[in-house]
């Protein structure tokens, strides 16, 4: 086995002791949003996909929401933590170094952005919130907080994601109906400023 299939092998192994139930499936479904996006994305690309969440599946040193007043605070500690974890893993894979800086920087800017890589990660995190974490999220969270979660979510897509997100239904309508509620406080939120 290659050091590519024993990395990703090795997050896999780590992603599936999360305590989050959604998020091995999560995991295989934000890549599988990378690779529709870019059929093209190089191995960095394809394991920062995979391992973009390894935060959550190591308890110990895990990033917790309550230790923060503010959630986009809270999310810049989760990747940061992410992509410490991430390069401990891709090292004792012996893992070439380029694809290794590479996997981890775009761990760590999921969740913000800011150049066409990381932008693209983080329209796959996002869409795959959507399709897999939100039915299992609204179920522990409740309405409020999913719908909070959403349009946080929501706002921080590309035009191209957002058009794949409002295409996204659920067997429980209660679902599809708070996704169109946050993307409409969303959008009316936008045209009063």
């Amino acid at each position: 086995m290659d050091s590519l299939e024993r990395a990703k092998q090795r997050i896999r192994e780590i992603v599936a002791q999360s305590k989050v139930p959604e998020d091995p499936h999560h995991a295989e479904n934000t890549l599988e949003w990378l690779l529709r996006l870019d059929p093209k994305a190089d191995q960095a690309f394809q394991i920062a996909a995979l391992a973009h969440d390894i935060d959550r599946a190591v308890e110990a040193g895990r990033v917790r929401r309550w230790d923060y007043d503010d959630y986009d605070l809270f999310k810049a500690a989760h990747a940061l933590n992410g992509a410490k974890i991430l390069r401990s893993v891709l090292d004792e894979c012996g893992l070439n170094n380029s694809v290794t800086d590479e996997a981890c920087r775009l761990v760590r800017l999921h969740e913000a952005g800011g150049d066409p890589r990381s932008d693209l990660l983080k329209d796959a995190d996002s869409i795959s919130f959507f399709e897999v974490n939100m039915p299992l999220y609204f179920h522990r969270e409740g309405w409020e907080e999913t719908k909070r979660r959403c349009i946080w979510g929501y706002q921080r897509l590309s035009a191209r994601a957002k058009k794949i997100t409002k295409s996204i239904t659920y067997k429980e309508e209660v679902l599809t109906r708070l996704l169109s509620e946050a993307i409409q406080q969303t959008f009316h939120k936008r045209n009063q400023v």
